[in-house]
C-alpha cells in the first residue's frame, strides 16, 4: 500500500459515522503494551499500559458523567504531563466531550479567556493550579486528585459515545501571536492526518523511543505528543515538569530517546551549553518555529543525524515537511521546510503559503468558532484555497521556503524583505544564540520602514558597537545590501507567547 492509498484507508476508517474516540485512541490496542512512559523529574519512570488507561479512563467517565459532563461539552483541562491528564482526557473523549487545552504556564487571564470563549461551565486541574482558576467565578473547578479518588470506587461506564469522523474532538485556541486567539473546533477524523504525519514525517517505528518535548496544552504537543502516538498505537514518552535543556539531553541519554520532535528554541537552547555526548538519535525533527540553516548542520554533528524542519498551524497540524520516512523522504535543500505531506497539496497563492482543498483530502480545517469573518479571511474568495497568511516560495520541484508571518513583511524601499531571510544569516554568526528581526519606521522618512535585529548572545559574550557592525555586514554580505539592519540591539531574552514563538509585534512596539 503506498502513501496515497494508506492515508485514504485511514481517512476512511477515521471518519466513519459510528466513529468513537474511546476506540480508536484506545480501546482496540493490545491491553499489555505500553502506551505512555511517565518520567517525573528526578528521572524515575513509570509505564502505562493501554489495558490501564482503558480501565482507568471508564472509571473516570463514569465519575465526569455524574458532573454534569456530557457529550459536546466544552471542558477545560489544566493539568502538566502526569498520568491524571491522560486518564481524564481519555475519560471526557469517552462521553462525547470536548477538551479545551490550557497550558499550565497560562496566568489567569488566558485561561479565563478560553474559558469564557469555549462557554464552558467547569474547568478540571489541581492544587498546584488551582489558584489561576478560582477567580473565574462563571465556572466550577473540579480538582483531578479528588476525582480520581472517587473513580477508584466507581464502576466502569460500559459504552462510549460516537461523535463520528465530523465529531469536535478539541476545541483549541490560536497562539495569539498575531491577535486575540481564535478558537479551532478540531473533529475526529483529524486523526488521519496527525497519523499521517507521525508514520509519514516522524517516521516512528516500533523499535524507537518517541519523544515530542512539546507540551499539550499547545497543538504541536497535543496533537503528536498525545495523540497521533495514541491513534497510531506507539509509546510516548512525557516529562512531567518544564523545560530546561539540561533535563532535556538527560532524558535523551537515560531513556535512549532514538525519534526527538521539538522547537526551534529546545534545539537552540541544548546548542547554547550542554554537552550531547551518549546522544544517538535516528530522527530529530523540528516546528513551531522556523529553523535555521546553522541548526541543521549542529544537529549532524552533535545528535548523531540532522534535524529536519516541518511546518504547520494550529488549524492545520503539520501539512509540510522534510520527511523521514524512506517511501516519502527527498534530499533537504538548506532553507526549505520541505513538501507537502501525503495526503496535501500545497502552492503559492496571493503570496502567501496556500493548501489546495479540493486536492488535500486531509484538511479537516472548516472554521474558527462563531468568527466567520476570521473564517472568511482564511480562504480565497471561491474556497479552492486554505491561505496561511505566512507568505513564502516554492521552486520547480514543490520544496516550499517560509518568508514570514504575512504581517511581519518588512516594506523597506520597495522591497518585501522575511524576517527569517535575515534571521537565518544572523543566526550563522559563531555568537548569536537567537534572534528576531522586525520593520521599524524609517526615521528619514525615505524607505518607509528599516530593518531592525533583537539578538540574544552565547553566554559569555559581550555584544558592543563592534560586533553590531560585524553583524551588520554579515547580512550585507550573504544576504542582500537592501536588507541589512540598520540598528542591532542586543537583549538578554525574545518576547515569546508561552509556546515559544517569537511575538514580533512586542519588538514593534
Amino acid at each position: 500500500m503506498n502513501a496515497e492509498q494508506q492515508t485514504q484507508a485511514w481517512l476512511e476508517l477515521y471518519r466513519a459515522q459510528d466513529a468513537s474516540a474511546a476506540h480508536l485512541l484506545c480501546d482496540r490496542h493490545d491491553p499489555d503494551a505500553v502506551a505512555f512512559t511517565l518520567v517525573e523529574p528526578d528521572l524515575t519512570a513509570q509505564p502505562m499500559t493501554w489495558g490501564e488507561l482503558a480501565a482507568e479512563s471508564r472509571a473516570m467517565a463514569t465519575v465526569l458523567a455524574a458532573k454534569g459532563i456530557g457529550r459536546g461539552d466544552r471542558v477545560p483541562v489544566l493539568l502538566g504531563k502526569r498520568r491524571a491528564l491522560v486518564v481524564t482526557l481519555m475519560g471526557l473523549w469517552r462521553l462525547g466531550a470536548v477538551h479545551v487545552p490550557l497550558f499550565t504556564a497560562f496566568a489567569t487571564g488566558a485561561i479565563e479567556l478560553r474559558t469564557e470563549s469555549a462557554g464552558a461551565r467547569v474547568v478540571v486541574t489541581d492544587a498546584s493550579q488551582r489558584d489561576k482558576v478560582d477567580p473565574i467565578a462563571a465556572v466550577t473547578v473540579l480538582d483531578v486528585d479528588d476525582l480520581v479518588a472517587e473513580a477508584a470506587t466507581a464502576e466502569p461506564l460500559a459504552d462510549a459515545v460516537a461523535i463520528g469522523g465530523d465529531g469536535t474532538l478539541v476545541q483549541l485556541y490560536t497562539s495569539g501571536t498575531t491577535g486575540k486567539p481564535k478558537g479551532v473546533p478540531v473533529p475526529l477524523f483529524c486523526l488521519a492526518s496527525f497519523h499521517t504525519y507521525l508514520h509519514y514525517s516522524l517516521d516512528v517505528s516500533d523499535d524507537d523511543v518517541f519523544w515530542n518535548a512539546a507540551d499539550p496544552g499547545w497543538a504541536y504537543g497535543l496533537y503528536y505528543a498525545l495523540l497521533a502516538p495514541m491513534v497510531a498505537g506507539r509509546t510516548s514518552l512525557l516529562l512531567n515538569q518544564g523545560f530546561t535543556p539540561e533535563s532535556t539531553v538527560a532524558v535523551i541519554r537515560k531513556f535512549g530517546v532514538t525519534n526527538f520532535a521539538a522547537a526551534p528554541t529546545i534545539y537552540r537552547a541544548i546548542r547554547a551549553g550542554v554537552g550531547t555526548e551518549g546522544i544517538a538519535l535516528r530522527r530529530a525533527s523540528s516546528a513551531g518555529e522556523p529553523l535555521t540553516p546553522d541548526i541543521v548542520e549542529w544537529g549532524i554533528a552533535n545528535l548523531g543525524c540532522e534535524v529536519r524542519d516541518h511546518y504547520g498551524q494550529t488549524e492545520l497540524g503539520m501539512v509540510i515537511g522534510n520527511h523521514w520516512h524512506p517511501e516519502v523522504a527527498k534530499p533537504v535543500k538548506v532553507g526549505s521546510m520541505g513538501q507537502a505531506m501525503p495526503g496535501f497539496t500545497a502552492g503559492i497563492v496571493e503570496g502567501q503559503i496556500a493548501l489546495n482543498v479540493h486536492d488535500s483530502p486531509l484538511l479537516w480545517f472548516t472554521g474558527y468558532d462563531d468568527a466567520p469573518e476570521k473564517t472568511a479571511e482564511r480562504f480565497t474568495a471561491d474556497g479552492s484555497w486554505y491561505l496561511t497568511a505566512d507568505t513564502g516560495t516554492q521552486d520547480d520541484e514543490g520544496y516550499l521556503s517560509f518568508s514570514s508571518r504575512d504581517d511581519d513583511v518588512i516594506l523597506a524601499a520597495g522591497y518585501r524583505i522575511g524576517p527569517f531571510d535575515v534571521e537565518s544569516v544572523l543566526a550563522g554568526h559563531a555568537w548569536v544564540n537567537e534572534v528576531a528581526v522586525v520593520g521599524r519606521p524609517d526615521p528619514e522618512g525615505i524607505r518607509g520602514e528599516v530593518v531592525e535585529a533583537f539578538v540574544v548572545l552565547k553566554a559569555g559574550v559581550t555584544g558592543d558597537d563592534a560586533l553590531a557592525t560585524e553583524l551588520k555586514h554579515l547580512v550585507r554580505d550573504k544576504y542582500s545590501k537592501h536588507a541589512y539592519p540598520r540598528t542591532v540591539h542586543f537583549v538578554e531574552s525574545l518576547p515569546k507567547t508561552p509556546s515559544g514563538k517569537i511575538q514580533r509585534f512586542i519588538l514593534r512596539q
